[in-house]
């Protein structure tokens, strides 16, 4: 190893202990380090316990359970998609609250998995037995996911189990994860929107909060609450300043493993257009929902999601328009090409993968906004109809032939999702697909081939208004006998499996494009750049997100921001300061009435240096006993470029205190029942 090559070790082998930072590995956490930084020994045993007792919403959060019969723990706004849909005009759940006073009470969510991670498994060798050295990529990248398909069908065959190959390291590793799955998931309870999301959108992303934002739901099984050995105690004492803390979850995408051509690929070309559609999506739900409140009230779901979106992209790219953190990504990135040339050994492996990875980039850019826009349609309905219409085709061939999302092992989650009978609202889904054409239409202008053929002489309103009453797909049972006879499908004159036709011939042509060329170059220079960075770092470095499970952990700790302390807390006396009776701070009936008997001193959101990211909403926030003190739903606008370089001066992650949730339950809500069996009552 030469002196730059040793040097370059050093620091990076140090660089994990200057900070709490990492979504750790549970098979790979730093349990060493911990001990060493906070004289407390995370046991393998303490691990396992967390990974059984926490769980995976696909809608995507996360969530523990937290009693012997099943009682799930999570965030509002995870589980709104549910309570809205268990909701109609006339018992307006996210509005009003719900509470089952018995377990026949329970609503049953009409599309909602949860999974439990049983089991890891490396699967790197026989992921890429089938590469051949003299194959190219397109060619291996194809053998590469039949690997993927095969490896995950006998797993699923022989357990009975969910089983995906997770790629890791940008592809440096595979691993097989084992799941147990529950799709019998009913709504316990959950408070009033008013109080779980106070503050609303201005609030979001800010530190001090006040939000009650948790809801309980029950896993069942074959129509009994599951016995879920496994779960998190509820802390008796809760949440103190100072002390170390666990989040258990499944965070989605970062990019701390970028090079510097993907960061600025992100920055200049693929956030902005992501950016713009948000922005003009927020306003048309804006003007739907400012129609009636029962327009309001259906696109409520959507409007969360969009505006919780738009704010954290405002984050992310301010991020990558800092010139400080791309300085720094930039001096990493030379850092390490530096050291691989200075090696005799890895210069030839690695060498060139940086540029290969640019190249990669600039010959994906002009055809990367036709294939986002054919791929990112926001209409449900569409979704149900590009489903319905590709699903028969796909059924032709071999599983390891198929496009991902449809291989055997992937099945009974699509159809759950393709299956649901959760309720359509005709004019929301015009609203959305009407915002949909006209957005296309601006990024690839009035005479593009696919908006001339998708509008066909109409406006936006009138195309969207037209695809949609003239489909018969709201119908479940239509979904499946289409979804089940290819001629059927290919000849049907349903208005949204037209317009799924329309757009599936340039969307499966560019996609196929990308795949086999910019995916399958991203893939094999990006494991060679982990490989590298696995020969200086070793496997003290943990990987990107990919909304699977891992570990954080960091102490509760406040902050001082501009000159002014921060403090560790909120309470409940400062949510009545807060509240201005106008919304989105104006607080729900039921905390008027009690607040006489409610201790105002009680914490009720806090933060920590915990290291999260979005799909970590819904992680319990566990001490050092292993016990529930409290729940994440967000970070700071601070810790939003954490996305891309983790920092712990003023980033924070943001929860709510355990203490503030038994109060509430207590005193608010009267749910002897649920108290009872968190042993609070």
């Amino acid at each position: 190893m030469t002196k730059r090559l040793a040097l370059l070790a050093a620091i990076l082998a140090g660089f994990p202990c200057l900070a709490d930072e990492g979504m750790w590995l549970v098979n790979q956490f730093p349990s060493q380090a911990v001990k060493q930084k906070y004289g407390f020994e995370v046991t393998d045993q303490f691990l396992k316990h967390i990974q059984l007792s926490s769980v995976r919403f696909n809608n995507g959060g996360s969530g523990s359970f937290i009693s012997p019969e099943g009682l799930l723990f999570t965030n509002h706004h995870v589980g709104r998609d549910c309570i809205q849909k268990v909701s109609a005009a006339n018992h307006d759940y996210v509005a009003q609250g719900f509470y089952a006073a018995s377990a026949a009470d329970e609503k049953k969510c009409p599309d909602l998995e949860v999974n439990v991670l049983l089991d890891i498994r490396e699967v790197t060798a026989k992921v890429k037995e089938g590469e051949k050295p003299d194959a190219d990529t397109a060619a291996v990248n194809q053998a590469r996911k039949a690997a993927m398909a095969r490896i995950e069908k006998e797993c699923a065959a022989a357990s009975g189990n969910r089983c995906d190959v997770v790629t890791l390291y940008s592809g440096g590793r595979y691993d097989l994860y084992q799941y147990k799955k529950y799709t019998d998931v009913r709504l316990a309870f959950a408070p009033e929107e008013a109080i779980a999301a106070f503050g609303g959108d201005p609030d979001n992303f800010t530190y001090p909060r006040y939000d009650l934002d948790f809801s309980l739901f029950r896993a069942y099984e074959n129509g009994r609450p599951v016995e879920s050995k496994e779960y998190l105690h509820w802390s008796h004492t809760g949440v103190k300043d100072g002390e170390l803390t666990f989040v258990s979850g499944n965070p989605g995408t970062t990019g701390r493993l970028m090079t510097m051509a993907q960061l600025e690929y992100s920055r200049d070309v693929s956030y902005p257009v992501l950016y713009a559609k948000l922005e003009s999506m927020i306003k048309a739900l804006e003007a739907y929902s400012a129609q009636s409140a029962e327009n309001k009230r259906v696109a409520g779901d959507d409007m969360l999601s969009a505006q919780n979106s738009y704010k954290a992209y405002t984050g992310f790219l301010a991020g990558l328009r800092d010139p400080q953190l791309m300085a720094r990504k930039r001096d990493e990135e030379q850092t390490l090409r530096a050291a691989v040339e200075a090696s005799p050994e890895m210069r030839p492996k690695f060498g060139k993968v940086w540029d290969d990875v640019a190249a990669a980039y600039n010959q994906f850019q002009p055809y990367s906004k036709e294939y986002s826009l054919t791929s990112l349609v926001l209409s449900d309905l569409f979704n149900i109809a590009r489903h319905v219409l590709r699903l028969p085709e796909e059924m032709k061939k071999p599983s390891d032939k198929r496009l991902r999302e449809y291989r055997d092992s992937a099945l009974p989650s699509l159809e759950q999702e393709i299956y649901s009978p959760a309720p359509i609202a005709d004019s929301l889904e015009i609203a959305v697909l009407a915002e949909d054409f006209r957005f296309m239409q601006s990024q690839l202008g009035p005479d593009h081939e696919l908006v001339k053929k998708i509008l066909d002489g109409k406006t936006p309103e009138q195309a969207a208004e037209m695809y949609v009453k003239s489909s018969k797909l709201k119908d479940v049972a239509e979904r499946k006998r289409l979804a089940g006879d290819l001629a059927a499908v290919q000849k049907s004159d349903d208005g949204m499996i037209r317009l799924a036709r329309i757009l599936d011939g340039p969307n499966r042509e560019l996609r196929k494009r990308y795949e086999d060329t910019i995916e399958a170059s991203l893939t094999t220079s990006a494991s060679k750049i982990a490989q590298a960075k696995f020969a200086t770092k070793g496997s003290s470095t943990y990987p990107d997100a990919t909304f699977t499970f891992r570990i954080e952990y960091g102490p509760v700790k406040g902050y001082t921001l501009n000159g002014k302390k921060v403090p560790y807390a909120t309470n409940f006396a400062g949510l009545y300061k807060h509240a201005t009776g106008v919304d989105p701070f104006k607080l729900p009936p039921s905390w008027e009435k009690a607040k006489s008997s409610l201790n105002l001193s009680t914490p009720f959101n806090f933060v920590t240096t915990v290291d999260s990211h979005g799909g970590n909403s819904g992680s319990p926030t566990i001490d050092t006993k292993g016990e529930v003190i409290g729940i994440l739903f967000d970070g700071n606008i601070e810790s939003l470029p954490n996305r891309f370089v983790y920092t712990d001066e003023v980033s924070r992650s943001v929860h709510v205190a355990s203490q503030g949730i038994v109060e509430a339950l207590r005193k608010v809500y009267k749910t002897e029942r649920l108290l009872k069996e968190i042993g609070m009552q």
